[in-house]
């Protein structure tokens, strides 16, 4: 799996952005941007009323798995998976090599719309990775190797002047 880009205050303020224009367009209830490897990157909406960290971890992993039945059956593109509720649903699209696009929306929303509206945001977002992934290559991240247990490595002040 590729590496995460380096991303700044800048690049998640337009990924928040993209996802606060996605809410309206959709009437979700929850969208969240989502490496693949199951780590949530960044989410707009209702944050109270769903465990995300959880939810991000759980959708990444059903894409993976759909993407593994995508290949047993000789399909080379299942790039979404959709979970219909009785109260909520939730859609799952890949975004790009690194990430996935996550909407948790009510069951009265169509799920035409979502599936519409996501399509279209997705470019946005891909869009800005590839603007942080060109603004230093060789910074990404590969979330999943982290030791979690031990993140003094991960957040240091940066001493470099710019």
């Amino acid at each position: 799996m590729s590496t995460l880009p380096q991303l700044v205050e800048e690049d998640i303020q337009r990924l928040d952005a993209a996802l606060r224009e996605l809410l309206v367009q959709t009437e979700a209830t929850t969208a969240l941007i989502v490496d693949k490897g199951g780590f949530l990157i960044t989410n707009q909406g209702d944050a109270q009323q769903f465990d995300l960290t959880t939810i991000a971890a759980l959708g990444s992993g059903a894409f993976m798995a759909n993407q593994t039945i995508a290949n047993l059956v000789h399909e080379t593109n299942f790039n979404s998976v959709y979970q219909q509720g009785e109260n909520f649903s939730m859609f799952v699209i890949c975004v790009d090599e690194q990430c996935l696009l996550v909407v948790i929306f009510k069951a009265q929303v169509s799920v035409g719309v979502v599936k519409y509206f996501a399509a279209r945001c997705v470019p946005q977002i891909a869009q800005q990775m590839q603007i942080a992934q060109e603004r230093d290559p060789g910074a990404g991240l590969d979330l999943s190797e982290l030791n979690l247990a031990n993140t003094s490595d991960l957040f240091k002040k940066n001493t470099q002047a710019p």
